[in-house]
């Protein structure tokens, strides 16, 4: 069994890129794209900075392809701890971006 901290720590946001829309931009709840690289080796593209009932969160990227009302992921984070790191990352860049 992996131990969720050891591979919590094995995975760090390494660069992160928000592209916010500007203002008067009728996205809906959507804010920003965001771009993400993990441990400087892989790239996840189609974050989404999200304005939702709570406040801002990350959606991630769901496949285009899926039928129906239903959406499927196609990267999302299994642990808590890694989407809490990944969502402090890409907030916290968006808000220096708006800024």
């Amino acid at each position: 069994m992996v131990n969720e901290n050891n591979f919590f720590d094995c995975l760090a946001v390494t660069n992160v890129q928000v592209f916010p829309f500007k203002e008067g931009t009728n996205m809906g709840k959507m804010k920003a794209l965001a771009t993400i690289v993990l441990n400087d080796q892989i790239q996840i593209r189609g974050l989404r900075v999200m304005d939702g009932e709570y406040g801002l969160y990350v959606g991630y990227p769901v496949d285009p392809y899926t039928k129906g009302e239903d959406f499927r992921s196609l990267v999302m984070p299994i642990t808590r701890q890694l989407r809490e790191h990944i969502e402090n990352c890409v907030l916290e860049k968006y808000q220096a971006a708006i800024a």
